[in-house]
C-alpha cells in the first residue's frame, strides 16, 4: 500500500508513483485512493452536533409555561413551572456548549491543516 500524505485541503492523496494496475502490484493507484472513513464520519458527526444545538435553540419555546404545555402533550408529565424553567435553561446550556465545541474543534484542525 502506497502511504498517503496530507494536503492542503485535508484529503488523503496516494503518494508515489501510479501503478498500472493495483491487482499486478498489489497497491492502489494514486486515482484509486479513498478519503479516510473516519475523516468523514468525524464531520458527519460534527453537522448533527451542531445541526442538533441549532434546533435546539430554534424550536425551544420563549416560557417556561409553553414548555410545560408541550411536555404535557407528547409525554402526559405535568411540570411544574420551576422544573420547566430548569429544564429549559438546561437544554439551552446544553445545546450551546456543544456547539461551542464543535466551532472550537472545527478552528483547531483547520489551524492545523493550515500550518501542516
Amino acid at each position: 500500500m502506497l502511504p498517503l500524505e496530507r494536503s492542503v485541503a485535508g484529503c488523503c492523496r496516494c503518494s508515489g508513483p501510479p501503478s498500472s494496475t493495483p491487482a499486478q502490484s498489489g497497491t492502489q493507484s494514486s486515482t484509486e485512493c479513498p478519503a479516510s472513513p473516519i475523516a468523514r464520519s468525524r464531520g458527519a458527526w460534527e453537522i448533527a452536533a451542531g445541526t442538533l444545538s441549532l434546533a435546539v435553540w430554534v424550536l425551544m419555546p420563549k416560557c417556561p409555561v409553553c414548555l410545560t404545555a408541550y411536555v404535557a402533550l407528547w409525554t402526559g408529565l405535568g411540570l411544574s413551572f420551576t422544573a420547566a424553567t430548569s429544564i429549559r435553561w438546561a437544554l439551552l446550556a446544553a445545546s450551546g456548549l456543544l456547539m461551542l465545541y464543535v466551532v472550537v474543534k472545527r478552528g483547531m484542525r483547520l489551524r492545523w491543516v493550515a500550518r501542516g
